[in-house]
């Protein structure tokens, strides 16, 4: 690595705050680094780790290109894991403690903690657990209980942590070793991992339970503003802005489909409010290093709020529930059909959601259309109406899956058991009679 990086590092660790989360080990690798091959590797984009002097390779700290902590670590002198905390990208610090607890489905447990922001390691809130993992050498992706309880990317936090520890050790062809293979844990282990090139539909064996060996590849994150983070693999895949998230659309052969995206325009790289195969809004414009080129003005929304018609309510839940898991099914339309669907200004974003109120930013229906206008009548605007349809179907489909989880897994465990074989008995109709209707309504321009 670049030796001149080093005086930089050194700084970071004679802070009070770095050398209080272990002072004896923390000072080792400060001396360490005036050796000819210091115990420290650099990131492309600025992140320095550096790692205990002694026997192993056991991380100690993690910093971005600012010299913000980003990952600490603390080891046992018997060579095992005492505690490991990271930031999530909106700022939150998150714990684990290894074997803090047990779980009825795997045993032996990890404990995830919200921590205190300003101690070392003062745990605040147990939020859930995963299955125990060997830190000196993790050679597996491990089941989480109560996904829906862990704060905006806390889950992909800690799945970076783990790829990094993999990465360390040479660790390869990881695979998840859990009951509950949702796209969701697909799409957050993309960002931390990346699919054995040669497997075909990796979703979709993802998804059906099959084996899928994942590489680790963790990504940098640097917090370069209050509220303003960046995350980078070979380019930016990732940046949070105030809370909300945009993400690149490819990732390896994988297209996420978000409302938020990043997309690359030359050197540049925008973030942008996306639907309709279109950008509504540029919320922010970045160089090739995530540095701010331009905060773009939000534009100023004055539509009033109005209910949607009541046919979106069963077609959406019709929807959502045909591209998530069979078992959610009946939860999802159950939640859809007490949400208070409306549409109206959302300055900056296309959702907001107040308890089970959700407002749908107008700009979205207006561009809709004024698409639809253009398309001739009969199968080309009916096309459009159902691309419009699923744009909403998708804005809406975290939060509504989310809440049916929830819903789902404070039943009984035999209505739980129920629901998955309901779910297996035979496949929806390719279109629902509650989206055809909406469809009609929207093409004659009624909905």
């Amino acid at each position: 690595m670049d030796r001149e990086r080093l005086p930089r590092l050194l700084s970071w660790l004679e802070r009070a705050a770095i050398r209080a989360v272990n002072p004896e080990r923390i000072d080792a690798l400060a001396r360490a680094l005036g050796d000819l091959d210091p115990p420290v590797t650099a990131g492309r984009w600025g992140t320095l780790i550096g790692y205990d002097p002694g026997p192993g390779r056991r991380r100690l700290v993690q910093f971005d290109r600012r010299g913000n902590l980003v990952a600490a670590f603390r080891w046992r002198a018997d060579g095992l894991l005492a505690w490991a905390k990271c930031l999530t990208m909106d700022g939150r610090w998150v714990g684990i403690e290894p074997a803090a607890a047990s779980h009825p489905a795997w045993g032996s447990s990890d404990r995830v903690w919200l921590l205190d922001d300003f101690e070392p390691w003062t745990p605040r809130d147990a939020i859930t657990m995963f299955q125990s993992l060997d830190y000196g050498r993790p050679d597996f992706i491990p089941p989480l209980a109560e996904p829906e309880r862990l704060p905006p990317g806390a889950g992909t936090a800690l799945l970076n942590l783990v790829a990094g520890l993999m990465k360390d050790q040479g660790v390869i062809g990881a695979r998840y070793r859990g009951p509950y293979p949702t796209e969701q844990l697909f799409t957050a282990l993309l960002e931390c991992f990346r699919y054995e090139p040669s497997t075909a539909d990796p979703l979709g064996r993802f998804m059906d339970g099959a084996p899928v060996d994942w590489l680790p590849a963790p990504h940098e994150s640097h917090h370069l503003a209050p509220g303003f983070s960046v995350q980078f693999r070979h380019e930016i895949d990732k940046v949070v802005l105030d809370g909300a998230a945009f993400y690149r659309m490819d990732w390896q052969d994988v297209v996420r489909r978000e409302p938020r995206v990043v997309r690359s325009d030359g050197s540049r790289f925008i973030c942008s409010l996306w639907a309709l195969g279109r950008p509504l809004e540029d919320r922010l414009i970045l160089d090739h290093a995530g540095e701010v080129i331009e905060f773009p003005p939000v534009l100023n929304e004055r539509a009033p709020a109005a209910p949607l018609a009541p046919v979106w309510t069963a077609a959406l839940g019709d929807l959502i529930a045909r591209e998530s898991a069979p078992a959610l099914a009946a939860s999802i339309r159950e939640v859809t059909s007490a949400l208070a669907l409306e549409w109206g200004a959302v300055p900056g974003d296309l959702l907001h959601v107040d308890g089970h109120t959700i407002r749908i930013s107008r700009r979205l229906k207006d561009a809709a259309a004024a698409g639809l206008v253009k398309l001739a009548p009969g199968t080309e605007r009916g096309r459009g109406a159902v691309q419009f349809i699923l744009e909403v179907a998708r804005l809406l489909g975290p939060l509504v899956r989310r809440r049916a989880q929830m819903r789902l897994l404070a039943r009984s465990e035999d209505e739980q058991r129920r629901a998955l074989l309901e779910g297996e008995r035979e496949p929806p109709p390719a279109l629902s009679e509650s989206v055809a209707r909406l469809v009609a309504l929207i093409a004659a321009g009624h909905a």
